[in-house]
């Protein structure tokens, strides 16, 4: 695994933008950096909705600002002087989406630490960055956090938590 070779897991939050400007400035104007932009699509719980309609307006909502941010983030990290032949992006989406897109890379369903951690050892990576949500102590507690998860199980690799 190489160091060089980063794994940049975002959400569109705002750390999430931050940790792109922090791998943006740190790999302006080197040679041999290779970042691939990861976003995991997480649908909404359909309970949450009063119907199938406002449920599937959520969901087209979210991808857009989802897809919106990575390719913004992209064009950050070339904006700091980072190649864009050395900047890739995947969007994993849930294949019970209520969208139908020729070659969707399909979530495996785990959770997104999971996922990232996953995506990090078949790649290859050898940094992964994540921006800290920054939930509550009482949130991190009941639910975890994923940038938590990731600290307590990544192995053989160095992993930076932007907040």
């Amino acid at each position: 695994m190489h160091f060089k070779k980063i794994l940049l897991a975002v959400d569109a939050s705002e750390n999430a933008l931050r940790a792109v400007e922090y791998v943006g400035a740190l790999a302006a104007g080197g040679q041999g950096f290779e970042i691939e932009l990861l976003c995991i699509e997480r649908l909404p719980h359909r309970d949450l909705y009063a119907d199938e309609k406002a449920w599937k307006e959520s969901c087209a909502e979210n991808r857009r600002t989802l897809k919106e941010f990575l390719t913004n983030a992209r064009k950050k990290l070339t904006q700091m002087n980072v190649p864009d032949s050395a900047v890739t992006e995947t969007y994993k989406t849930s294949c019970v989406s209520p969208f139908t897109e020729a070659t969707p890379v399909c979530s495996r369903g785990t959770s997104v630490a999971q996922e990232i951690m996953d995506a990090v050892r078949e790649g290859g990576f050898g940094t992964v960055v994540v921006g800290r949500r920054g939930v509550s102590k009482a949130e991190e507690f009941l639910f975890g956090s994923v940038s938590n998860k990731i600290i307590h199980s990544a192995k053989d690799c160095t992993v930076w938590v932007v907040s």
